[in-house]
């Protein structure tokens, strides 16, 4: 049964572009981890400071081993301007930002949270 993971990054208006242009210098990353199904990053458009980061994985050990892994850990640390010491997961209050930013040092978010979904139905167009 596949899990959503949906990261919700606070990000205030001055730094909406360098969050994205950092998501868009990101490919890669995630695509490559056993398990990984889908991503997306979904762009508040009615009046919210809160961007969405939906990934879907096949299951809850093939998120918990790419959150542990290295180019999670890599790419977070670069996020906060810091290089990555250890296993740290995705936590509520910590910025993110994924990788440096020209000129802006540290995250491009001020908050984050993660839900956490089990694909109960889905569907897709018909053929």
């Amino acid at each position: 049964m596949s899990v959503v993971k949906i990261n919700v990054l606070t990000v205030p208006a001055e730094m909406r572009e360098e969050l994205e242009r950092r998501f868009a210098g990101r490919a890669g990353m995630v695509e490559a981890a056993d398990g990984f199904e889908w991503f997306e990053l979904l762009r508040p458009v009615d009046g919210t400071d809160r961007y969405l980061v939906y990934t879907r994985w096949r299951s809850e050990e093939d998120f918990q081993k790419w959150q542990q892994g290295e180019a999670f850990q890599r790419g977070h640390a670069q996020a906060a301007g810091e290089r990555p010491a250890g296993a740290a997961g995705h936590g509520q209050g910590h910025g993110h930002g994924h990788g440096q930013g020209h000129g802006h040092g540290g995250p491009a978010a001020t908050g984050s949270e993660v839900w956490s979904f089990e694909v109960v139905e889905n569907a897709g167009p018909k053929a």
